[in-house]
């Protein structure tokens, strides 16, 4: 080959033109493991990095890979692409795609892999992969291998990969079914595997778009004035949800007055749900994770709430943004034959526990009269059931006085405040105190979430949670994932993730970073207690014995998280003190932290 064609081969020209339209759609961040029969995929990446055109995350663990990239799509609500190569490398990234179709979080998912005369003849590195994700994507493709090289960019097989990334991009955002998540295009390659790059892939540089933030003051989209009444809200999930215009063309359900009603957020309901409890005059039963905890109709202490005859027994509609997890009264409810429930259908599952819950696109509280009785039962239990978890103030006048035995107890008890122990509670009132609007707050699946759901008061702040699955797997990786889409362009604030021991050792090969790439404001909060005490609150603890609960259940761990910070390269600080403690969040160190604070079992 000479000339103009030069060291070209098909690989890397269907490679540039996948990616390259890729971009021309709004993916601006690529996720890469590094393997063979990817590398045409993944220089033609390294290309778009050098011009500007994409953010390039390098990671070797490909089940690090799909968190990371969907951590990306969690935050920015765009689809990252994830490149790896065949074999197991591909089925590495199943959890990330459960997690992402569950969550409707979308997610490119790019495999190489071997020609199709080489599947099923025991040829190396080669499995059946078309199929690998069926189950759980929005669109599959298993390609035509690349045989073509493309003068100019405008042969067939370029034109045909440019309308597979269109189709990508869409079933990825949910077009036609409004349910996003996980995309899966299998690339198979021949021999040679990459060449050099087309000229037509020289598109000139390409100015990164700002992070899609959070409805708060400090950066993007604000959310709307709510009326009194007759606003239009619909779910979709993500951190910043706000309701529609009332000039929408989603036909709303209209919610009439009467039925003693609630509406229950779940995971990534988002400000919709709090907007439709203040328009309907409802009360708000927002968990932790719903981006859905704050105003004026927000029930503290929801779980007894539910629980009581006179309160939860009462309840006959329930209207529900997001994906409900975290508390078993709150399922009990959606249960129930004889409470209407009315699902907002988000980018997650479907939701339908009694086996009678109408789906809706959109929902509207009808003018009228808020249930003042039904209202006020709620609020004054709710009050009455807020937990104050803030430090006592100095005694002032103790500290100042001159009476010896005045200005010692007084300083007695203000060492004895510095002093205390943290206990879980302590802990996440301190992570949500810290956590601001322009910062991000990831929630491991863990024991400290449910601590967070019961004793936490409300607070607009964006929030993650991977409770899709709830699973423990790929909670740094996504939280390196939100860290980097949030903070794109310059943009402040920490990425704080609060996990548990072992979600943390679980995923601890998240916190490899290569030299090259610039790492994110980013604290893991590790709450060690030595094992898994979440099973305590479960059943199997009145009928394991203590043997078996220690051997398979609590799997006690004694790593020395210091020495693996000190490996990775982060920055450790250890607290035991709650003075210690929000010193370490309020003044975080540059770059990547461990925060490791001791709790007792």
């Amino acid at each position: 080959m000479t000339g103009h064609h030069a060291g070209r081969v098909p690989a890397t020209d269907a490679a540039a033109a996948l990616l390259g339209r890729l971009v021309e759609l709004g993916v601006r961040h690529v996720v890469v493991s590094p393997g063979s029969r990817s590398q045409a995929l993944a220089l033609v990446a390294a290309q778009l990095e050098a011009r500007g055109a994409i953010s390039l995350h390098v990671r070797i663990d490909e089940r690090v890979a799909g968190f990371t990239a969907l951590g990306l799509g969690r935050e920015s609500r765009l689809p990252a692409a994830v490149i790896c190569t065949s074999g197991t490398a591909a089925a590495n990234l199943l959890p990330a795609a459960l997690e992402a179709h569950h969550a409707g979080v979308p997610l490119l998912l790019l495999t190489a892999d071997r020609p199709p005369e080489l599947r099923g003849v025991g040829a190396n590195q080669t499995t059946r992969q078309p199929g690998m994700f069926a189950p759980s994507i929005r669109l599959e493709e298993d390609l035509p291998v690349p045989e073509e090289i493309d003068p100019d960019g405008t042969g067939e097989q370029s034109a045909m990969l440019r309308r597979v990334a269109e189709e990508a991009v869409a079933a990825a955002l949910g077009a036609g079914t409004r349910q996003a998540g996980p995309v899966h295009l299998n690339l198979p390659y021949r021999d040679p595997l990459a060449g050099a790059l087309p000229d037509w892939l020289g598109m000139p540089a390409v100015e990164l778009p700002a992070p899609v933030a959070g409805p708060d003051e400090a950066g993007g989209e604000p959310v709307p004035e709510i009326e009194p009444s007759g606003a239009l809200y619909q779910g979709g999930g993500g951190i910043g949800e706000s309701n529609l215009p009332a000039d929408s063309d989603v036909d709303p359900h209209v919610l009439e007055r009467g039925p003693r009603t609630v509406v229950i957020a779940g995971a990534d309901a988002g400000a919709a749900a709090e907007a439709l409890a203040h328009a309907g005059g409802w009360p708000l039963i927002a968990e932790i994770v719903s981006g859905s905890r704050f105003g004026r109709n927000l029930v503290h202490g929801y779980r007894r709430l539910l629980g009581d005859p006179q309160l939860g027994g009462r309840i006959e509609r329930a209207v529900v943004f997001g994906h409900p997890t975290l508390s078993r009264e709150a399922v009990v409810v959606l249960s129930r034959p004889e409470v209407k429930v009315f699902a907002v259908r988000g980018p997650g599952e479907p939701l339908n526990l009694n086996g009678a819950t109408i789906a809706v696109d959109a929902v509207r509280a009808a003018a009228g009269e808020t249930d003042r009785d039904w209202f006020g039962a709620w609020m004054r239990a709710s009050r009455a059931a807020a937990v104050d978890l803030a430090p006592p103030a100095p005694d002032a006048e103790g500290l100042a006085s001159a009476v010896p035995h005045e200005r010692l107890g007084a300083i007695a008890a203000e060492l004895a405040v510095a002093r205390a122990p943290i206990e879980r509670v302590t802990l996440v009132d301190a992570v949500w105190r810290a956590t601001w609007p322009h910062d991000r707050l990831l929630f491991a699946s863990s024991r400290l979430v449910r601590a967070a759901d019961e004793v936490l008061g409300g607070k607009k702040v964006p929030v993650h949670a991977n409770r899709g699955l709830a699973g423990i797997d790929g909670t740094i990786a996504t939280g390196m994932g939100i860290a980097l889409a949030s903070q794109a362009a310059g943009a402040a604030g920490v990425t704080r993730v609060l996990t548990g021991d072992l979600a943390f050792l679980h995923d601890v090969g998240a916190l490899l970073l290569p030299p090259g790439e610039k790492p994110p404001r980013l604290q893991v909060i590790v709450g060690n207690d030595g094992g898994g005490t979440i099973f305590d609150g479960l059943e199997v603890a009145q009928v394991a014995t203590p043997d078996a609960m220690e051997r398979v259940l609590y799997t006690p761990q004694t790593v020395a998280i210091e020495h693996i910070a000190a490996a990775y390269g982060w920055t450790y600080t250890p607290v035991s003190t709650r003075a210690a403690l929000d010193q370490a969040l309020t003044s975080p160190a540059p770059g990547r932290q461990i925060v490791e604070v001791a709790l007792a079992r």
